[in-house]
Order: C-alpha cells, then sequence, then structure tokens
C-alpha cells in the first residue's frame, strides 16, 4: 500500500510541475515590435496579462508582468503555453502624445510568435 501510496504522490507532483500555463519562463516565445504608424517606437513598455483574451483595461497596475522594447521596438518574452495579453505603452516624441494599444495572444507549447503591437492615440 506505501507504494501505492509514494507512487500516486510522485505522479501528482510531476502532473503540477510539468503542467504550467500562463505565467513567463517556459519553451515558448513572443517577440516583436511596438510599432506606431509604420514607425518603431524605441523604449516601449509591453504589460502582459496572463490567463487573458480580453482587454483588461488601461490600469498597467492590474498587468503580472512587463518588459521593455529596446532602441528599436523590439521587445521578447519568453512564456509556457496559455492566453496572454499584451499591451503597448510609449510616449510617442513625433506626435507628442502618449499612445497605446494591444492584442490577445494564445500561444502552443515550444511554439514561437512574432507579434508587432500597433499602438494609436
Amino acid at each position: 500500500m506505501r507504494v501505492f501510496i509514494y507512487s500516486f504522490l510522485v505522479l501528482a507532483g510531476m502532473a503540477f510541475t510539468t503542467c504550467k500555463k500562463n505565467q513567463l519562463g517556459g519553451k515558448s516565445h513572443i517577440s516583436g515590435t511596438v510599432m506606431h504608424h509604420s514607425r518603431y517606437l524605441p523604449f516601449a513598455r509591453v504589460f502582459i496579462k496572463f490567463n487573458a483574451t480580453e482587454f483588461p483595461g488601461k490600469d498597467t497596475t492590474v498587468y503580472d508582468a512587463k518588459v521593455w522594447a529596446d532602441d528599436k521596438g523590439n521587445y521578447a518574452i519568453t512564456c509556457y503555453q496559455g492566453n496572454y495579453y499584451l499591451y503597448g505603452f510609449v510616449y510617442d516624441d513625433q506626435f507628442l502624445k502618449n499612445v497605446s494599444g494591444g492584442m490577445p495572444v494564445k500561444i502552443r507549447n515550444n511554439e514561437s510568435l512574432s507579434l508587432d503591437v500597433a499602438v494609436t492615440e
């Protein structure tokens, strides 16, 4: 009986650690550029909401994580499979306005997606 209980606990523990979803880390990758009117925007912030399929709103404190775009507007996220909402936010010095925008993303295990985040006034 002890062997059965021990085996069950080991298998249950493995199931909980190997089926991660909706968090950073993992083997899936989302990358792209933050764009406004076909122009990349350097140093934009891309906020990430885990387990989301709809726009969570402009309040960035409700998002679970964020990454910064580089000097060419490129961002990269390493994550587990799941549903995410990406929300880009940056000040556009050409238009002298804050611009923002986002999109839902569904990614599978070991998948790499290239998605540009379009932002607007």
